[in-house]
This record gives C-alpha cells, sequence and structure tokens, in this order.
C-alpha cells in the first residue's frame, strides 16, 4: 500500500533553558492573546472606543479563557477523577481544558464587561471578540499539535502522522533510572496488517549505568519495555516495539536499536487549525462589509455554527479523551457542541440591522 505521506512528528514541547522548560503550547496560547490584542486594538482605534477599555477587555477574556476552559474539562469531561481530588484542579500546568468551557465563560465575561465598562449591546462586543477567538482557536490547536496532544484516529490517510514524542516520554518516564536516553529514526519500511499499514522505526535505547550488563538490558527491552508500550490504551498508543530482540551499537557501549511500528494517525489538530483560520477570514469579511455588520448578533452567531458545527464534524475523525466516551455514540465534545451550534443559528436569524 502505498502512502503519499507519512509524517513523523518527534518534536519535544519545549525549550528547554535550563532552569525553565519554555512550551511550544504555552507560546502558541500566548500568542492568540497577543494577536487578539493588536487586532482589538485596531477596531477599538476606528470605532473611537479609548485604549484603558482595551485593557480591561484583555483581562476579562485572560482570566475568562482560562477559568472556563479549565472548569470546563473539570466538570465536562473528568468530574469523577476532579471531584475526588479537588485540588488538583488549580493544576492547569498539568494540562486538560475545554474549549467549550472557554466559550460559555468568554460570553459570560462579555456580558459583565459591556454592561459594567463598554456600556454598549453584548452582542456588539461579542461581533468583534469572536474574530479574535477564532484566531486564537487556530493557535491553540497547532499548540496541540506540538505537544502530540488531541491525535485523530489510527488510519492510513494522506496525511497520516505518527506522534513518536509521546511514545519516548513514557518510556522514559516509567524507566528513567535504567534508561538516559530514547530517540526514534524511521526505517523507510513498512508492516502490513489487513487493515492497517504501519511505518516502521529504529528505537534507540540508551542505557543508564544502573543497567548493569546487556544481559539485563535485554531483559528489560523484552520483559519491561515491550509489554509497557504495546499494552497502553488504544487512545495513548503512538508507537509500539515488534521485535524486542537488541541490537547492540558497540561491544561495550550499553546502546542498542530495537524495532518499532509507528501508529499512524489523522493530525486532525491540523485539521482543526486550517478550518479556524479560514472561520477567522470569513468573519473578518463579513465584518469589513458594513451593511452586515451592522446587523448585531450576525458575527456571533456565524462563529457558533462555523466552529463548533466543525467540531462536531471532526470529533468523528478523532480519539476519545477521556475513557468514558468509549459507548459513546457521540461523544462529550459533539454534545456539547450541539446547542452552541443551535444558539448560533438563531442568534443569526434574528439578528438585526442596528447601528452601534
Amino acid at each position: 500500500m502505498h502512502q503519499l505521506l507519512t509524517l513523523t512528528w518527534d518534536l519535544e514541547r519545549g525549550l528547554d533553558l535550563g532552569f525553565f522548560t519554555l512550551r511550544y503550547y504555552s507560546l502558541l496560547f500566548a500568542g492568540g492573546f497577543v494577536l487578539g490584542y493588536l487586532l482589538m486594538k485596531k477596531i477599538f482605534k476606528k470605532e473611537g472606543i479609548p485604549q484603558e477599555k482595551l485593557d480591561t477587555l484583555l483581562t476579562y477574556v485572560v482570566i475568562a479563557t482560562v477559568a472556563g476552559a479549565r472548569l470546563g474539562h473539570v466538570f465536562f469531561y473528568q468530574w469523577d477523577y476532579y471531584s475526588q481530588h479537588p485540588l488538583d484542579i488549580l493544576k492547569v500546568w498539568e494540562g486538560g481544558l475545554a474549549s467549550h468551557g472557554a466559550a460559555i465563560a468568554i460570553i459570560i465575561a462579555i456580558y459583565f464587561y459591556s454592561k459594567k465598562v463598554l456600556q454598549k449591546p453584548m452582542l456588539y462586543m461579542l461581533d468583534r471578540v469572536v474574530i479574535t477567538v477564532a484566531l486564537a482557536a487556530c493557535l491553540i490547536r497547532l499548540g496541540n499539535f506540538a505537544n502530540s496532544e488531541i491525535y485523530g484516529e489510527v488510519a492510513n490517510s494522506s496525511w497520516q502522522t505518527v506522534f513518536a514524542h509521546p511514545a519516548r516520554d513514557r518510556l522514559m518516564s516509567a524507566y528513567d533510572k535504567f534508561l538516559d536516553q530514547v530517540t526514534v529514526s524511521p526505517k523507510d519500511e513498512e508492516m502490513v496488517t489487513d487493515s492497517i499499514v504501519y511505518p516502521l522505526y529504529d528505537m534507540h535505547l540508551s542505557f543508564s549505568s544502573e543497567t548493569e550488563n546487556k544481559e539485563m538490558a535485554q531483559r528489560l527491552a523484552s520483559l519491561h519495555f515491550k509489554p509497557y508500550l504495546n499494552d497502553l490504551s488504544p487512545e495513548d498508543r503512538t508507537m509500539f516495539i515488534t521485535n524486542s530482540q537488541l541490537q547492540w551499537q558497540g561491544e561495550n557501549s550499553l546502546q542498542a536499536t530495537v524495532e518499532a511500528a509507528g501508529i499512524p494517525r489523522r493530525p486532525t489538530q491540523l485539521y482543526e487549525a486550517f478550518a479556524y483560520l479560514m472561520i477567522f477570514f470569513l468573519l473578518m469579511r463579513v465584518f469589513q462589509n458594513q451593511s452586515l455588520a451592522q446587523r448585531q448578533g450576525l458575527i456571533f452567531g456565524l462563529f457558533l455554527i462555523l466552529v463548533f458545527g466543525f467540531r462536531f464534524f471532526i470529533e468523528f475523525y478523532k480519539e476519545n479523551q477521556v475513557n468514558r466516551e468509549g459507548g459513546m455514540e457521540l461523544n462529550i465534545g459533539q454534545w456539547l457542541s450541539i446547542p452552541l451550534v443551535a444558539l448560533g443559528l438563531i442568534i443569526a436569524l434574528v439578528a438585526k440591522k442596528k447601528k452601534a
């Protein structure tokens, strides 16, 4: 089976500065706020709104986005865990953000901002803010791709991607006492099954001084590394070891190679990023059309329809985010998207032309 493209994504999740690791996700997440701020600055200047009110808006939106996304994940996806570990809710740096929660929180924040600070209709402000939110959503999905998370289902496609870093990271974390380093390199070979063609890799293992000899290293590879990677849940598996017989790279060195297969997945993060970028440009075009922009609520309604309509669709091609989604006809993200799309349809249909 000829593959048009197999992308091996093996980027570390951040820049190691020695005293601190600067995460790519954090950079892209923050970049969304920066670009949104600059865009809103132009809009506010054009419409004669004082600069200090923009600074207040940024505070409202940042707090709403982070708090809403975190609480959305807690309540929508993993309440069974966080109800028993409430202090872990504060550990935002460990991951776990939900866009639906962020959307709800931003709407609430804009309501209070419009009423207390701007003294303009809520829909006036929402029509402008959601343009920047669409752009930020694009950058956040690029951050998810950089993090090798929220990836797509197993499939041989023209854009199939092997996320190698999670496998290396899990192996290093579980066996850091015995391993100094794990790297992978493509072999330009494939393992063909009835349904999936798996690209093959050399997984290079550098054993630590805790590994006493080659016999111990071989036992670790056969009895620990292979079953550990191969027995991960389908959602967590990104590579698996096919042949645990070590091929040594030197007579006196505890460095060896084992064969592994990469699990090809759809890079749904990139699909979403591209879709949200196109939605951003579309909303900007609508905003620049004076006649359409005067229909308060139209842009906000289109945002809800397009963003969460696409989110509903793309979820069919993504891995489940939590185990309890396994037996569901529609997953949690899809159920949460339905009312937001419906709300968008109502708002867009009743939007009336009204000068701000």
